[in-house]
């Protein structure tokens, strides 16, 4: 299978939202993504998404933030995201994105990278450890309300 990487345009809004939202799904907890959020997220100059196709068709995406860090006195990066289309699984589409993600990061002299995954999701740990993650911090949230 070939796997292609690309940034994504305001023209994929409805494709990244479906992608969110099959992410809530699996997690059982519903986002209110909808396309028009899509095309706010992608006009900050400091996050970004890119895409993996397969035959002209996406299946999967990461979303990342960059952000300048004291500690590391640079930048770093948080993925946000990281969902494949269940039917793709396995293919090696999360792989592709990550690499791809890794090789801009180096480039652009990046000091560290971070992601969130849930206690529970040990395939998505899994997936990290092989890609040279590994459990430094517990990560606490606080959500608010509208």
């Amino acid at each position: 299978m070939n796997i292609t990487i690309r940034d994504a345009k305001t023209s994929d809004k409805s494709i990244i939202t479906r992608l969110i939202k099959e992410l809530a799904a699996i997690e059982g907890d519903p986002s209110a993504i909808e396309d028009d959020y899509v095309g706010q997220y992608l006009s900050n100059p400091n996050v970004g998404i890119l895409l993996a196709e397969s035959d002209n068709h996406v299946i999967g995406l990461l979303s990342y933030a960059i952000r300048p860090n004291l500690y590391h006195a640079g930048i770093a990066c948080l993925i946000d995201e990281l969902i494949v289309s269940k039917k793709m699984r396995g293919k090696q589409a999360g792989t592709a994105l990550i690499e791809e993600l890794l090789q801009r990061l180096h480039t652009m002299k990046c000091k560290e990278i971070s992601v969130a995954v849930m206690p529970h999701n040990l395939e998505a740990k899994d997936f990290y450890g092989k890609h040279g993650f590994n459990s430094e911090i517990a990560l606490l949230e606080r959500h608010f309300t509208d």
